[in-house]
């Protein structure tokens, strides 16, 4: 609606898992760091978590950006899928097509295609968004993934990305062996407040780079304590006050736009509409 108004590309605070905006807080380059390496020095197991809407899936599409031809992967975003499905998905993902649909099928394929990679020198990389949701009889399969190795490296890296909640699951005493295995953890934390100026601009410049928005430091200050750094809860007030400056025909993004279209979001004022210029 806003787009022409503003002289934006397209909508710089969508919240859709977009990499072309990933913004690379420290955290945000410490996981992406973090992820690298495991995968670089085939670590078997990584486990990230960080809260809802911190930006996670966001980091996974972007690390496969990042990964060169010699990175085979398989993406799973639907961790909720029973235990046969989610291994067919995997196969899917790196390609492989199912020969038969049985887990002792699925898994011998995987593995046959896991050694033909590891002998053109290639990495495979799994990489399952959600991973908070996965039952535990499926985390101990996934574990049983992990034991696809040679007698010096693992065959396949797995990445577990979930919120807080992953860490309590993974603490269960069944899941101890499982535990044991991840080498590599990290939290994804929210933004400091002097990074969301960088980040609202970052996203303001992918979108728009004439520069054709202002968002006050009053503003700005305005949205870190309501947003408490999470890039979601950013993009959503930010999104809903850029929808406020075009209704009253500003460019100019204040801290009383900013106030109102919170109080909008939290369903305290009527919703905002170009009738109400």
């Amino acid at each position: 609606m806003y787009l022409d108004f503003y002289g934006l590309r397209e909508n710089p605070f969508n919240v859709t898992s977009d990499p072309n905006f990933l913004y690379l807080s420290h955290t945000h380059k410490e996981a992406l760091n973090h992820l690298l390496f495991g995968i670089d020095q085939r670590k078997g197991f990584i486990e990230i978590t960080g809260e809802i809407g911190a930006g996670k899936t966001t980091l996974c599409k972007s690390l496969l950006d990042r990964l060169d031809d010699r990175t085979k992967t398989s993406l799973i975003f639907n961790s909720d899928l029973p235990e046969n499905q989610l291994l067919e998905a995997i196969l899917d993902d790196f390609g492989i097509v199912p020969q038969r649909r049985c887990k002792v099928a699925f898994l011998r394929q995987l593995n046959d295609f896991l050694l033909e990679q590891l002998s053109h020198r290639n990495n495979s990389v799994l990489i399952i968004d959600e991973a908070q949701n996965l039952r535990s009889s499926t985390l101990e399969t996934i574990r049983m993934l992990s034991n696809l190795e040679t007698e010096k490296e693992k065959l396949l890296q797995i990445i577990l990305v979930g919120q807080p909640q992953l860490r309590e699951k993974l603490n269960s005493p069944k899941l101890l062996q499982l535990r044991q295995r991840i080498s590599v953890r990290f939290h994804v934390e929210a933004l400091k407040r002097d990074e969301v100026r960088g980040y609202i601009e970052h996203r303001l410049h992918i979108a728009a780079p004439s520069e054709n928005i202002t968002f006050t430091p009053e503003a700005i200050d305005h949205i870190y304590p309501y947003s408490k750094g999470i890039p979601r809860l950013i993009n959503i007030t930010c999104d809903k006050s850029l929808l406020l400056g075009f209704v009253r025909g500003t460019r100019f993004i204040g801290r009383d736009i900013v106030q109102k279209s919170i109080e909008e979001i939290e369903g305290q004022l009527h919703f905002t509409t170009v009738h109400d210029v």
